[in-house]
């Protein structure tokens, strides 16, 4: 007799109560852009990784930190590709666990991009900014297109400005 699949898979969750266990399939091939790139910014101090979530709050976190990053302060900060750093031991990887500060910009309170690499860097501790706490606006509002895209360059400008001036 076989085992119900579902029944299985509520047994391994019992077992990592306060985990989720995810499996990801190691890449085969590497891009060598983004190892570039790794390379290129290795001496930067301070990396950002950042919510890459597809809602309202993802979208002004992820251009507040494309802003302080490539705008405010390229000469000391490197923008972290979360997908890269999370699901590969590589370049980006090596980024953030490198970094001489680690920034985690946030577009709520779950907390996603530091709790996964947290999941592949035991101990790391980045400061982490909640950027829906930063500026004005409907939290009932969830969509990118619930907001006018100006107003998201705004918010995202209000981010970033407030971050630069604590590096």
């Amino acid at each position: 007799m076989t085992e119900n699949k579902c029944c299985s898979s509520a047994k391994e969750k019992q077992g990592n109560a306060g985990h989720e266990l995810v499996k990801i399939e190691k890449p085969t091939n590497t891009c060598q852009m983004c190892e570039d790139y790794s390379k290129n910014n290795e001496q930067k101090p301070v990396a950002i990784m950042c919510c890459e979530g597809a809602c309202l709050r993802g979208e002004i976190a992820r251009q507040a930190a494309n802003i302080l990053c490539y705008k405010l302060a390229s000469d000391k900060t490197v923008r972290i590709c979360l997908g890269g750093a999370f699901t590969k031991d590589t370049g980006q990887r090596s980024l953030v666990r490198e970094a001489s500060k680690l920034i985690a910009i946030e577009g709520c309170f779950l907390e996603c991009s530091t709790r996964m690499m947290k999941g592949v860097i035991p101990g790391l501790d980045p400061k982490v900014i909640i950027a829906d706490s930063l500026y004005s606006f409907d939290q009932n509002l969830f969509s990118i297109n619930e907001m006018p895209e100006e107003e998201i360059r705004i918010h995202a400008q209000t981010v970033a400005d407030k971050l630069f001036s604590d590096l």
